[in-house]
Formats: C-alpha cells, structure tokens, sequence
C-alpha cells in the first residue's frame, strides 16, 4: 500500500508505520536496551564481505551502527521518518535515508555488497513479499550477501495492539523470487526476541556476473 508521509512516497502498511511513527523514541529505546543479537551478529561476521552495506529496515539505527563497527560501510533506510531521526540523533556520523519496501525506490540498484533486512518483511501484505525479495537482490551486486529474517506468524494474518500488521506466509514465497543461481547458504528458524516468538532467517549469495 502506497502512502504519503511527511512529503515521501512510501509502500507500507499504513497503520504499520503510524504505530513506529508515533511512538518512535518509545522503540529507539526498547531496541537499544535489548541485548545485542549476538547469533546475527556471528551470522554476519561469518558471511559478509567487506563493502558497502545496506540496512533496510534499519529503524533507530542500532544494527547500522554495529555494521559500521565492523568495517562493513553501511547506509540505514527505513520508511519512518521518526525513527530516521532518532538514529540521526544517536549515531550523527553514519548516514540515513528514507525509503521503503517493496521497491526501495531511490535506493542504487546493483551496488552493494551486502544487506541486511532484519524483521522488516513480515510487515507487508503477502502478496507483496516476493516482489520486496527481488528488489532486496536487486540492490546488491553480483556475489553479494543477503541477510533476511521475519517474524513468522502462523495461520492468518494478524495487527498487534499497537496497530502493527505482521503478515502469515510460507517461506516458499521468499525462496520462490530468487533468482537463477542465487544460493541458500543459510536456512534457519529460530526463537525471538521476544519471548514466546520464533523468527526464520535466510542468507542468500547472490548469483556471480
């Protein structure tokens, strides 16, 4: 669903993004005081390469930063333009732009080296996830790393209290828009965060030139 917000153009659920929007310092917050992931981060260490990386999704900016720690030369886009500000205001060295699933317009196709979409696809209607795949492959470059993760939720669609839309789908949706030679390197579900919640994760190798 296409939607105006604050003079952008962006494709998400509406009330998905009113719910980060006006509670944006609330999450910063939240995600900030999580412990770090500490399996992901091990994840990315072991399969990315050095280069620039994008974090789409990258809300108030704390996997960005960690990907800059680690010489991985990232750039955070998410839709919602408070939380844009809130990893502006915490991390004012790295940049952060606005731009949204499924087609990530504005953001340069066949550029990076890896990207990292974290709990973000669950968030859109399932007849748009395989296209937010393809576009997720088309901003890297070719040999480069996916790294891709939803909350599943089973059986039907559902909005949690706050509003948030998180979307049931077969994986085979996900698996279905890679392209030709493209790789599963890793193919895993797992337990939350949070608790009582299970998370898949992919890590795709694009197909080499």
């Amino acid at each position: 669903m296409a939607t105006a917000h604050r003079g952008h153009i962006v494709s998400t659920d509406t009330a998905t993004l009113q719910a980060y929007d006006r509670a944006a310092a609330d999450h910063a917050r939240d995600w900030h005081a999580r412990p770090a992931p500490a399996g992901l981060y091990a994840t990315l260490l072991a399969t990315f390469a050095p280069g620039p990386s994008a974090d789409i999704g990258c809300g108030a900016g704390r996997d960005t930063a960690w990907l800059a720690a680690h010489g991985f030369d990232p750039c955070g886009f998410d839709p919602c333009e408070a939380l844009l500000e809130e990893a502006r205001r915490r991390y004012p060295a790295l940049p952060f732009e606005q731009a949204a699933l499924p087609e990530l317009e504005g953001v340069p196709r066949g550029y990076y080296q890896n990207v990292l979409c974290e709990a973000v696809i669950m968030h859109l209607e399932p007849r748009m996830i395989a296209s937010a795949v393809r576009h997720l492959l088309g901003i890297l470059r070719p040999g480069g790393t996916l790294c891709l993760s939803w909350r599943v939720t089973d059986h039907v669609s559902r909005r949690d209290p706050d509003g948030r839309f998180y979307a049931a789908f077969d994986k085979a949706l996900v698996a279905g828009a890679l392209g030709r030679g493209d790789s599963v390197l890793s193919d895993q579900e797992e337990a939350g965060p949070p608790p009582g919640k299970r998370m898949h994760r992919l890590i795709v190798r694009k197909a080499a030139a």
